[in-house]
């Protein structure tokens, strides 16, 4: 028997998920439905799809569980964690502007700045503190790796600095160094170059290929460039679908991620 189940689709700056709240339309088999559903043409068309549940545990107030447009879990994703907030507040299930979202890298800390009419205006995440040293580096087996910095914020990201960043292959390039041996459980990979109006990045996310920005690839994207003296711990990073702000705090090493989420539309759909 199918079974209806309501969805919204939201994005920060391009890059977009569809959104089921688990509470009211439990998704038994995510994986296969991530896959159904973000196809373009033939389903949804997304990035991928954010489960959205209540907490189990009292540290937490909400629950992300994403899965790629692949079907792969993520562990983590910024900017779905940050149209969560704006989800959650707006349909009035929460009156909180703080909010605890637990993910499967951990509890993570969502800032809301909320307009006079009620609306979530933009939403800063805490991504916590960078983890610096590749847990991979060991493996060295087949073709070398480009020059680049490897930061895990939650999840694994390999950043590379080039000259022209609209002269990269980011497709080729991309799904290469995504399943390179020295990542045997696969990596994004960030393009950027720095320029005076910022870092321009262009990313291919693990699971889903080229999207229109990354969250976590932001993240690890200012944090290489401070690590290689190429800015500073405040940068803007700019992507094919806009640009996000990034705070790296150095009092307790918390990389702080801002900016804008925004709702595309919302329907239902049977599953």
């Amino acid at each position: 028997m199918n079974q209806t189940i309501h969805f919204i689709k939201m994005h920060g700056v391009g890059n977009d998920y569809i959104f089921v709240d688990t509470e009211l339309y439990p998704i038994a088999d995510p994986k296969a439905t991530a896959i159904a559903w973000s196809r373009y043409h033939f389903g949804i068309g997304s990035d991928g799809l954010v489960l959205i549940g209540r907490s189990p545990v009292p540290e937490a107030d909400f629950t992300m569980r994403i899965f790629n447009a692949d079907g792969s879990e993520g562990l983590m994703c910024g900017n779905a964690s940050r149209c969560i907030g704006k989800y959650v507040y707006e349909r009035g299930l929460t009156d909180k502007q703080h909010i605890r979202l637990m993910t499967a890298s951990g509890i993570k800390t969502l800032d809301l700045e909320v307009g006079d009419n009620g609306s979530v205006m933009a939403v800063t995440v805490d991504m916590l503190a960078p983890v610096l040293d590749d847990p991979h580096q060991f493996l060295q087996d087949g073709e070398p790796l480009p020059e680049g910095t490897f930061v895990s914020m939650g999840n694994p990201h390999y950043v590379i600095f080039v000259d022209d960043i609209d002269g990269v292959d980011l497709e080729a390039e991309g799904s290469r160094l995504e399943y390179h041996p020295r990542f045997p459980q696969r990596c994004n990979i960030e393009f950027a170059q720095v320029r005076q109006d910022g870092i321009r990045m262009r990313v291919w996310e693990r699971g889903s290929g080229i999207t229109m920005a990354c969250g976590t690839g932001a993240c690890a994207t200012a944090v290489a460039a401070a690590l290689t003296g190429r800015a500073t711990r405040r940068s803007h990073v700019i992507m094919d679908g806009g640009t996000l702000d990034i705070y790296w705090n150095e009092a307790d090493d918390h990389v702080h991620l801002g900016g804008p989420a925004t709702i595309v539309f919302e329907g239902s759909i049977e599953l």
